[in-house]
């Protein structure tokens, strides 16, 4: 149906005023919280919901109809890499379409705290999106994404990565004691700074540097502010189970909740592993340990060619990666570690099995673009060089790590991996728009639609899920995890994080061939409030506000009737 965004004549409230902002009228109500959902009205008022049910459409300012339409809380996106494309872009409008009014950052890699050395690397490793790094912490840069003015809120975890980065580079060693007390310093100002735990990337140089312990001492500093630990695993394929295993010793040592970053078992090999991993999470669950884990929806993930060549040869960081590359000894050495089964490394290359199961998404060097959405194996006939050869090629020649999209999951796995209560769901993506700058290079489709696919496909065509439980684990499940009062569901006093949206028709649309397609099937989203998305487009409004963690040195005391959500 055509749902209208409306001014109405508003009965007058006693201050002569209408009662409410604005009404949603009509609508079929998911609180979030995996309920049925119940026919009502929401009433918003400034940037909080002010009360549902059989309400007077007479008593707002403004009203959308939502006859037929899903109204839920807004969806978090627990692993944006919109980073940049919000430099560029304050809109997110890959994410908006879908619904996404919290965009949570850290993999590993976090823009902040950050030195000189790290804001020079910053800047000499832009691509296509460029800009000056004018912040050196990670709350300055959250509140500089606010001044600028985006349409989702945004929040962000420390990245390990980045803290070692800052202190010893980027060195294949263990820190001194004193190198350990600097590392620990910086988590603990960025938990004050409102940061959400700490996040890790194993199987990216220089994080495979650090051993156990020295996560373990982060992680500590972390979980004495209530935050939690959410990583890359060590290992996705080979050694997957001991991964696991080290992120469950983790959490049991530091008290911290942790989560699994884009849970998966890579390689086809590796595949019966999942089951094995789903029970090992489920049994430290059951001994009282707060595990979960996030996914995406599709069965190829995406990353660089860093992630097919050994950690040693990138010792030091990319210069000295690209400089060894181009030293013939050293190059044939690589080459063999490539071709080489590995227990020490995750090689990604090899997960896929196949040449014609890699695909190229975007080149820094204007004379490669026009290889992006080719396949390694279409390039190798092309240049007439082994796999391994064009991919070191490929990465001196463009001087980036070159962005790859890599095919290993198994797509049973990943219903089985969408059934699970204790799995939400995140991106994994930039959160572009079909248009601009973002069009000189290809992208994952899970940057468009990794929500709407949920939704569509696995809900409505496939019903591995219901409706409200998918709704609750994109919305106050996550929230919960990352102990975010007033978030994350329809309740008068939570903030108007709000989503409207057709569940007969929301649909993913972008694919790997044409990854730059907007989902469809959402109407409106407000964030704090504001309307940022009305009748399936953008309105311009950039209302996101930073949202921070529990060691927030300007939290304000909790009231008796906060909770998380």
């Amino acid at each position: 149906m055509l749902t209208v965004f409306a001014i109405g004549f508003a009965a007058a409230a006693q201050d002569g005023g209408p009662r409410y902002d604005l009404m949603i009228v009509d609508g079929l109500v998911y609180d979030g919280l995996g309920t049925r959902p119940r026919a009502a009205d929401l009433a918003i008022r400034d940037d909080r919901i002010a009360a549902i049910g059989d309400l007077d459409p007479r008593d707002a300012a403004h009203t959308i109809d939502a006859e037929g339409l899903a109204v839920a809380p807004g969806f978090i996106n627990m692993l944006s890499w919109a980073t940049h494309s919000l430099i560029e872009d304050g809109r997110a409008l890959s994410d908006l379409a879908q619904g996404i009014t919290l965009e949570v950052f850290g993999e590993g890699w976090s823009m902040g705290p950050l030195n000189d050395r790290l804001k020079a690397s910053i800047v000499a490793r832009q691509g296509d999106i460029r800009f000056d790094v004018t912040w050196d912490s990670l709350g300055g840069y959250l509140e500089m994404l606010e001044r600028r003015g985006v349409a989702p809120n945004v929040a962000s975890f420390v990245g390990a990565t980045t803290v070692r980065r800052h202190v010893i580079g980027d060195a294949d060693r263990a820190p001194t004691p004193a190198e350990l007390d600097a590392m620990r310093a910086l988590v603990d100002q960025a938990m004050r700074e409102g940061a959400m735990g700490v996040g890790a990337s194993l199987i990216y140089a220089p994080a495979v540097y650090a051993d156990t312990d020295e996560l373990i001492a982060l992680v500590e500093v972390a979980a004495r502010h209530g935050g939690s630990y959410i990583s890359h695993l060590r290992s996705e394929g080979g050694r997957l189970l001991d991964a696991l295993d080290e992120l469950i010793a983790i959490a049991k040592a530091t008290g911290a909740g942790a989560e699994v970053y884009h849970l998966k078992a890579a390689g086809r090999a590796n595949w019966p592993k999942l089951d094995q991993a789903i029970a090992r999470i489920e049994a430290a669950r059951a001994r009282g340990l707060d595990i979960r884990a996030n996914i995406y929806t599709y069965t190829a993930g995406a990353t660089g060619l860093d992630a097919a060549m050994p950690p040693w040869v990138q010792e030091g960081g990319h210069d000295a990666w690209v400089a060894r590359l181009k030293d013939p000894e050293t190059r044939a050495r690589v080459i063999a570690d490539m071709r080489a089964p590995s227990a020490d490394w995750e090689n990604l290359y090899r997960a896929t099995g196949d040449p014609e199961k890699v695909l190229f998404a975007g080149f820094k060097n204007p004379d490669l673009k026009p290889l992006t959405g080719r396949t390694l194996a279409e390039v190798m006939a092309a240049r007439g060089t082994s796999a391994e050869d064009t991919m070191i090629d490929l990465v001196i020649e463009d001087d980036s790590r070159v962005s790859t999209i890599y095919f290993m999951m198994s797509p049973d796995n990943l219903d089985k991996k969408i059934a699970l209560p204790w799995v939400a769901f995140g991106s994994d993506a930039g959160a572009p728009a079909p248009e601009g700058v973002f069009l000189q290079s290809a992208t994952h489709p899970r940057a468009y639609g990794n929500v709407a696919r949920l939704l569509g496909r696995y809900v409505r065509e496939r019903g591995l899920i219901p409706l409200e439980e998918a709704i609750r684990r994109l919305t106050s499940m996550p929230a919960a995890n990352l102990k975010i009062a007033d978030r994350g569901r329809l309740a008068p006093g939570a903030f108007a994080d709000v989503v409207v949206f057709d569940p007969d028709r929301i649909v993913d649309r972008a694919s790997y061939a044409n990854p730059h397609r907007l989902a469809t099937g959402v109407l409106h989203v407000l964030v704090n409030g504001t309307v940022a998305f009305r009748d399936g487009l953008p309105t311009g409004a950039l209302p996101g506000r930073v949202v921070r963690g529990p060691g927030w040195l300007g939290r304000p005391a909790p009231s008796p009737d906060d909770h998380d959500g």
